[in-house]
């Protein structure tokens, strides 16, 4: 029969890299193609690369029919979990993957909420859709770092990088010219900077990054170094007022202490008390 190779299918996936390609082919023609092509009628699903090498060596090779295909979107999902399985995979290709797959998942129970639960059945054949297993939501980051086998800051990273990242930095992280960290970094600069740092090299990238992480920190150190001052100017003026309240305290009593003299005195003394109200009622006017 003659197979059909989907050129969307084939870039599904990241291409595997030069070495890693030549690695395939010297196993092909040393082993020969032990593992079977995958198609969905006469659509080639998996093993491209395998593929066109024994058709450029006139290798042998066997294929095999995935029957559970109703819609591209099976062949997708299909196509991510196997290649989440992958060792060779790397981690920034298996998040990309799982935000895919997070994508897939939501559209179809989209769909599935706008349709009546007793037609849910055969909407899903009409519209060429396998239901979806049970509890395969991927909401959440943490949800997504199981699918893709990584950490949650991982996730976030690769969501920046899908976000933010010009082409030329997303293909130096698919390279491994630079880490995760290191593109996320650099995705927060403007598209333009972005593009001269690939440019110039994965060293600029890198240095590129240093300087975004600097400039994160730098505000913070600042806030800190301020805030020392502010602390200590602060402590000053309230060990002031204690000792003004302090000193204050002091005056009151000894203020309290003459009244209570005062009032001991008079208290001792009532004639004498007395006498200065009676002499200036006697020298007042009529």
């Amino acid at each position: 029969m003659d197979i059909v190779v989907n050129e969307e299918l084939k870039a599904y996936i990241d291409p595997l890299t030069p070495d890693e390609y030549e690695a395939l082919e010297r196993s092909l023609l040393a082993e020969g193609c032990r593992d079977a092509l995958v198609l969905w009628g006469d659509v080639l699903v998996d093993g491209h690369n395998r593929y066109g090498i024994c058709q450029k060596h006139g290798l042998p090779f066997q294929t095999v029919q995935n029957t559970r295909f109703q819609s591209m979107e099976d062949v997708h999902l299909w196509m991510i979990d196997q290649h989440l399985g992958r060792r060779s995979v790397s981690d920034f290709q298996r998040g990309v993957l799982a935000l895919r797959k997070r994508e897939i998942v939501a559209g179809r129970r989209e769909r599935a909420k706008a349709v009546p639960a007793e037609a849910s059945g055969s909407a899903a054949a009409e519209a060429g859709a396998t239901p979806l297993p049970p509890g395969e939501s991927l909401d959440s980051r943490e949800a997504l770092a199981r699918a893709a086998r990584l950490k949650s800051n991982q996730v976030v990273m690769i969501e920046k990088i899908q976000q933010s990242a010009a082409p030329e930095v997303v293909a130096a992280v698919r390279s491994g010219d630079i880490t995760l960290s290191a593109a996320a970094a650099v995705a927060s600069l403007p598209v333009e900077e972005q593009a001269a740092a690939a440019a110039a090299g994965k060293d600029e990238l890198k240095q590129a990054a240093k300087r975004v992480r600097e400039a994160k920190r730098k505000p913070a150190r600042e806030k800190d170094e301020q805030a020392e001052p502010a602390d200590a100017a602060a402590a000053a003026q309230g060990e002031d007022e204690v000792a003004v309240l302090r000193k204050r305290v002091k005056e009151l009593e000894s203020e309290n202490a003459a009244l209570r003299k005062q009032v001991l005195a008079l208290l001792g003394k009532p004639g004498q008390a007395a006498a200065p109200a009676a002499a200036d009622d006697a020298d007042a006017p009529f």
